[in-house]
């Protein structure tokens, strides 16, 4: 059984019967819509974040789920998709998962209006049930998202980030998702504000470390669907960068920024400043940074009793660090 299967074997039902509520949640009476919703849905991804939103809520309440948890995972899932429906226009990406993005298929104008028709679909999904103190929380991270994406380019524009800026933007930008998948998971089935705030807490960090990984995918040569090098031609600075640039000389600095801005199309040069990071210890750093806030996530989850809930989470902190892609 590999990992994600066994993660998912404690909410095995209630991830069967949320498929046929999220799905029921997308419908509309236009057709093309339909088309476009059915072909969302049949390319779907592990689905982390419903498992997030089910599994905490199964450890606080010793095992049980209601409607509110399934409503949480729709939203966060809408909310999620929207988001990247909406990413592919801006990156003027054609792929997403292997498969053609929406906007490949049917233009940007389309892929921009679907967003909107899914992000709107998941708000009156929570107003309509007065579900509003599950929809603070998707609207934070809705907000915080759109702050993180956009303290990115900016920062990316002068190449002049610094570690404490480069935590704020993937606080932001991806792990206040996961923050609120935890966090919604447990408002669902209680009304203790000190667990809320550990399992949001919870979901920050695993976010965190999750990013992290990401960003070391950029230095290896695995097959991850994420070509090597691709976040220094968007001139992305990711940690191990930021960590390269920090412990070298004046000239090897300048020669980095002017490889990263100038010549990021020259694959040569992004070898060497691949390189270039590796010698400067940027990797080894980057995963120490990975592994402390796997073990602070880790710590939290052991405040609560044992149970198999909490041992599938444990499963996915473990697998946020250690899956290949």
């Amino acid at each position: 059984m590999n990992i994600t299967s066994q993660i998912k074997k404690p909410i095995q039902q209630e991830m069967e019967l949320f498929e046929k509520k999220f799905y029921e949640s997308m419908t509309s009476k236009v057709a093309l819509l339909n088309r476009i919703t059915y072909y969302i849905v049949n390319r779907k991804g592990k689905q982390m974040r419903p498992m997030f939103v089910f599994l905490t809520a199964k450890m606080l309440s010793d095992g049980h789920v209601n409607e509110r948890t399934y409503r949480g995972a729709s939203v966060i899932e809408l909310i999620h998709t929207a988001t990247l429906v909406h990413d592919d226009v801006v990156d003027d990406s054609n792929r997403r998962r292997g498969f053609f993005s929406i906007n490949a298929l049917w233009k940007n104008k389309i892929a921009v209006l679907v967003g909107d028709y899914l992000l709107s679909k998941g708000l009156l999904l929570s107003i309509d049930n007065g579900d509003f103190d599950l929809l603070r929380i998707i609207s934070v991270a809705v907000r915080e998202m759109s702050e993180g994406e956009l303290l990115q380019i900016e920062k990316a524009r002068r190449l002049d980030i610094v570690e404490e800026v480069y935590y704020e933007i993937i606080r932001k930008k991806t792990a206040t998702l996961i923050a609120s998948c935890c966090a919604l998971g447990a408002k669902s089935v209680s009304k203790d504000e000190v667990q809320v705030e550990a399992m949001r807490k919870f979901g920050e960090l695993i976010g965190m470390a999750f990013q992290i990984k990401d960003d070391l995918f950029d230095y290896t040569d695995d097959a991850i669907g994420k070509p090597t090098g691709i976040d220094i031609k968007e001139q992305k600075m990711t940690l191990p960068l930021i960590y390269a640039l920090n412990n070298c000389s004046t000239h090897e600095k300048s020669w980095c920024i002017n490889s990263i801005k100038n010549h990021n199309k020259d694959k040569k040069r992004v070898k060497e400043v691949i390189q270039f990071v590796k010698d400067k210890n940027g990797l080894r750093y980057a995963e120490q940074k990975m592994v402390q806030f796997q073990q602070e996530a880790i710590q939290i989850l052991e405040n609560f009793p044992q149970s198999e809930y909490r041992e599938a989470l444990s499963l996915m902190v473990n697998y946020v660090i250690e899956r290949k892609k």
